[in-house]
Order: C-alpha cells, then sequence, then structure tokens
C-alpha cells in the first residue's frame, strides 16, 4: 500500500487542497479570504500552511493588488493534484481494508 503524504495529511493542509482539487484544473484557484471562510483558519496559520505546501511544490500562490487592496490566489499545481490524487486513493485503500 502507498504511503500517506506527510505534507497533504496535516488537517488544515488536507482541506485546502480538497478545496484546491475541487475546482476544474484550468480554474484560477481561490482566494485566500474564500479559503480562509471554508477551512476556518485563522490568517497567520492559514498563512503559514500555504507557505508549507507551496514549498512542497503543491500549490502556487500569486498576489497582486486589485485597487488598492491586496488579493491572494491560491491554486494547486500538476504536481500538487497528482500528489492529493495519490493521497486520496491511499485513503480509500485503507478504507476498504485492502493491505497490499
Amino acid at each position: 500500500m502507498a504511503e500517506l503524504d506527510d505534507i497533504i495529511h496535516q488537517p488544515l493542509r488536507l482541506k485546502i487542497m480538497a478545496a484546491l482539487n475541487s475546482l476544474p484544473a484550468t480554474a484560477a484557484g481561490l482566494e485566500f479570504s474564500r479559503l480562509k471562510k471554508l477551512t476556518g483558519a485563522t490568517d497567520g496559520n492559514l498563512g503559514a500552511h500555504i507557505e508549507t505546501l507551496a514549498k512542497a511544490g503543491y500549490v502556487s500562490v500569486e498576489k497582486a493588488f486589485v485597487g488598492k487592496k491586496p488579493q491572494t490566489t491560491v491554486t494547486a499545481t500538476a504536481a500538487g493534484r497528482g500528489a492529493f490524487a495519490r493521497h486520496v486513493a491511499t485513503l480509500q485503500e485503507i478504507i476498504a481494508g485492502r493491505q497490499g
């Protein structure tokens, strides 16, 4: 059986990746404020976990200004989508009771 992905397995990072992977691959991603609402995380906690996912190459982060307000958009990368799919498949194997 494949191993669970330690980067994704942390609960908040799992929520972030699930939210991003629910979008079509061609979508622009989710704004930080939307991710914050979906996950229930604080600004600092969400930012730290997004940074961990970005360092792993699982998400890309785009910062821009809309008017005078900063806007951060987070998008799952191809590598992140693949890692998430493998993580979910491993969870499904565990649930189904298959042990290699």
